[in-house]
């Protein structure tokens, strides 16, 4: 599981957030995302960094448990004001 913070490609003033899960550790899932391998696009172009803080506690976690996590996470930032992507 991890949370990285995007520059807002809207530009509405809102803090804007990416929500995926991985079998790496985040700093290398990040580091792909801007390296362009396996990237999602929004991450690549408006990525800043990641926010350990929203997601250290949950790891490690299996498979099954990070998929729903995953949901769980962006719709309680969703439901906070955020503006997310990923988290399916």
């Amino acid at each position: 599981m991890y949370v990285v913070f995007l520059r807002n490609p809207k530009g509405d003033g809102k803090a804007a957030y990416y929500v995926g899960m991985t079998g790496l550790s985040p700093e290398q899932r990040f580091q792909n995302h801007k390296n362009g391998r396996k990237a999602a696009r929004i991450v690549k172009r408006y990525g800043e960094r990641l926010v350990p803080r929203l997601y250290q506690h949950l790891n490690p976690m299996p498979f099954a448990r990070a998929k729903e996590m995953e949901v769980f996470l962006a719709d309680s930032l969703r439901k906070r004001g955020f503006i997310v992507y990923g988290g399916h």
